[in-house]
Order: C-alpha cells, then structure tokens, then sequence
C-alpha cells in the first residue's frame, strides 16, 4: 500500500455517534481506487501501548481523487474512533492505501443488491455514485437496517439519487423505532426476505456485522444461486475488513 499525506478539509456530525471526514490530499495529492475499498490507519492503542492498523472505507467516489470521506461511528473504548473524533479541520493524517477486494465489480446489465447495517453503508456511498454514472447499468436496491430515528443520516442523499435514476431504489429498515415512525421495522433481513422475489441475474453486496452478512446469505441462498460479496464492520472502530 502506498502512504499518503492529507489534511482534514471538513468534519461533520450526521448523528449523535456517526461523523464523516473529509481529507484533502497533499502528498502525492490524488489517490486511485476501486469503489469500495479501504485505507487504513496506524492508530495508538492505550492497552497495548503501540500503534495498531484500523481499516475504513472510502465512502466518496473514485472520480473525486483529490479529496476522500470517511464514515465512521463513535465507539468508547475504540482507539480507531477515539483518534478519528479527535481530529480538527486542519490537522495532518498520514494513512496507506488504498486496499481491500470488497469492490464494485463492472458488469453492464447486471442487478445489483446492496444491504447494509450501521456505518457499512460507507462503501457502498462510494459504489452508489460509480455504478448510477455508468451507462447501460442494471437495478440497484439498496436495503439499510439502523436502530432508532435518532440514527437516520443521508437519508435525502439517496431520496436525490431516486429521482435522478429511476433504476435505483432504497428502503431504510429500523428495529428500535421511537413512536412516530411509519417506515419498515425489524432488521434489514426482513427486506431481504420478502422484497427480493429472485436472484436471477443479481449480484449480493452485504456490508455490516457479521451477524447479518450470515443471515443475509442464508436467505438469498434459500432464493437460489447468485454472486454474493461480503465485508463484515467491527464494533471497536466501524472498521472495514475482507471477509
């Protein structure tokens, strides 16, 4: 992996424990990758009292080489998220990359489904623009399971996208609803469950805890024979790694 200098340009709070941060690129000041892969991070661990790597996806698209957004929630005792929420405008990040298999695969014509849990929405952000820029593309469902309405985010991002490409959909899916909420409930394999009629000709992406990427391909493997590529997040940073 290469390493890379870069300077936070923006940092925004989406909810109560998920921001997103944007770096800016100085040395070299463009970065190649394939939508959906990773950089990583040498982080300080406090309990080990050395650096140690953490992984995150790059959540902006491969057309925008300058800069690249992470997205990550906040977690106590993550010393990954403890540094990222640390970080200011202006202040220097060193990290190597870009890395990770986890990526769009080009095949025109082809449907694909995303399902995502959490911040595993991260890469497929980065996906979404690349796949909807491309000509001749197939469907694309996006299927997303948060907690409680205090953790929706980029959810007019995506009304946007639905209105500019009639081949994409997204339904947000929550299983601690407060009172007021007239959206799906339960977790996001319910979607998959009865939204998904047929695997013919569709590619799976699951991104998430390791709990709904087995679930999820339990489900689609009762439905029929179709690709499916996995990436599974760890609760101790909101990190992305290969599965």
């Amino acid at each position: 992996m290469q390493e890379f200098n870069a300077q936070v340009s923006r940092v925004k709070d989406l909810t109560h424990d998920v921001r997103e941060l944007e770096l800016t690129l100085l040395t070299p000041d463009t970065i190649e990758f394939k939508a959906g892969q990773w950089i990583s991070l040498d982080v300080w661990h406090p309990g080990l009292k050395q650096p140690v790597p953490r992984q995150y996806s790059i959540a902006s698209p491969p057309s925008q080489s300058h800069q690249i957004t992470l997205l990550f929630n906040r977690v106590p005792e993550g010393p990954g998220s403890n540094y990222l929420f640390s970080l200011h405008e202006g202040d220097a990040v060193t990290f190597q990359g870009p890395n990770g298999s986890f990526y769009l695969q080009e095949k025109a014509g082809r449907d694909l489904i995303f399902v995502a849990t959490g911040t595993g929405i991260a890469p497929f952000r980065s996906m979404l623009s690349t796949f909807l820029e491309q000509p001749e593309t197939g469907t694309l469902a996006l299927y997303w399971g948060l907690r409680s309405q205090r953790d929706l985010y980029h959810q007019h991002e995506l009304d946007s996208l639905v209105r500019r490409h009639p081949n994409f959909t997204f339904l947000t899916i929550l299983s601690r609803p407060e009172n007021g909420w007239k959206g799906h409930i339960g977790r996001v394999t319910t979607l998959v469950e009865n939204k998904v009629a047929s695997v013919s000709n569709v590619t799976f992406y699951l991104c998430g805890n390791g709990g709904m990427i087995r679930d999820v391909t339990a489900i689609v493997r009762k439905k029929g024979l179709c690709p499916i590529r996995t990436e599974q997040y760890y609760d101790e940073s909101g990190a992305g790694t290969d599965v």
